[in-house]
């Protein structure tokens, strides 16, 4: 869910996708999504991704979809806890609205400190992560090995809820394994605890990130609850999107790996759902202009450590054209902005211009 994903498998859709979203659907979408007390203009949202979500992705995700919700990186609530100095992946910026920010662990008293830190710096819901499946997470009692603990997760959300003013919204997967699938219930008793909103993954932790989102189950919680349940899993292009929210019916999508090295995504969505056009792709050229830009933004604004981050995201946009293997090879070894950008810049000289439409790239404001 937010850590360690394997970003390397192949997506694949196994349900027949249709042209447009039905009329009922289409209508009921065109309105805001409440989430408790804040409003937000949009039924996109861009999941939480460790070592991804970081101020500067956000603000690229943002430039195509300046309505929908973001989220902050992971934050361990008991690091949190012993910290003097708040970390950076809690960094948020004034002007950068709705946000939201990520906490996990499995105990109340910790999560009800960390949220009342994350009301201070600005968000606008605190989202409890009950849904990653990586070891060092739930090995401690957090994320998805809070399925397993119900009662647990509910006193987190009441705790939570009882020490901030602002919505309390908890992110989770269908069950722990395929034998032990307990989306409705575990839903139900987050409801009642008094979760503004539900956010499901349609796979069990024992998945991982592997084979494909049952979205059946999605449908089913939606059914159960009255707060909004936003689908995710498997949300890796407009279609997709269309045909979860159809089989689902479910308040709106998050995105999650569909955006790696295309942050372009959550804006294609929200655009499809606000007008019925599909918004023109950008073409392989604008998508590493767009990765270079990522990789200075991440340089001033992290300095070193942002250039070695900045390797994998390199490595995201550089797809779709011959050479681009190699070319992923020698960006995941770069030490400089310079190497990065002519490197990019070598490859962008030898693409087809058939490749080159439009240039819809602005600037960003770091």
């Amino acid at each position: 869910m937010s850590v360690a994903l394997n970003l390397h498998q192949t997506p694949h859709t196994p349900h027949p996708i249709p042209h447009s979203l039905s009329p009922a659907l289409k209508s009921r979408l065109a309105t805001p999504l409440n989430i408790g007390t804040v409003e937000v203009h949009s039924r996109v949202l861009q999941s939480p991704l460790s070592g991804v979500t970081d101020l500067v992705f956000r603000r690229l995700v943002r430039r195509y979809a300046p309505q929908s919700m973001m989220y902050t990186e992971m934050v361990s609530a008991a690091e949190l806890h012993h910290m003097r100095k708040l970390p950076k992946v809690m960094e948020v910026d004034p002007g950068e609205r709705p946000i939201s920010i990520q906490l996990f662990d499995r105990r109340p008293d910790f999560l009800a400190e960390a949220a009342k830190k994350a009301a201070d710096q600005g968000a606008d819901t605190v989202d409890i992560n009950m849904g990653c499946p990586v070891n060092k997470i739930t090995k401690n009692g957090g994320g998805s090995s809070l399925l397993r603990d119900p009662d647990t997760a509910a006193r987190i959300i009441e705790t939570v809820s009882a020490a901030v003013s602002i919505p309390v919204t908890a992110k989770t997967r269908i069950g722990w394994s395929e034998d032990d699938i307990n989306a409705v219930d575990f839903a139900r008793r987050l409801e009642v605890a008094g979760a503004q909103m539900l956010t499901l993954h349609g796979r069990t932790r024992s998945q991982g990130y592997n084979g494909t989102a049952d979205w059946s189950w999605i449908a089913k919680v939606k059914q159960a609850l009255a707060i909004p349940v936003i689908a995710n899993g498997d949300i890796f292009s407009v279609d997709a999107a269309i045909d979860c929210l159809e089989q689902t019916q479910a308040d709106g999508v998050m995105c999650s790996r569909g955006t790696l090295g295309y942050p372009f995504l959550v804006g294609e969505i929200d655009h499809f759902l606000k007008t019925g056009e599909r918004r023109l792709p950008p073409t392989v050229i604008e998508r590493l202009r767009c990765a270079q830009e990522h990789l200075r933004m991440l340089a001033d604004y992290k300095g070193k450590s942002g250039i070695r981050q900045a390797r994998k995201h390199m490595a995201w946009y550089a797809k779709g054209f011959d050479g681009a293997a190699e070319l992923r090879d020698q960006l995941c070894r770069i030490e400089s902005v310079e190497e990065g950008c002519g490197l990019l810049d070598e490859a962008i000289t030898v693409i087809s211009p058939e490749l080159y439409r439009h240039s819809f790239l602005k600037p960003a404001i770091v």
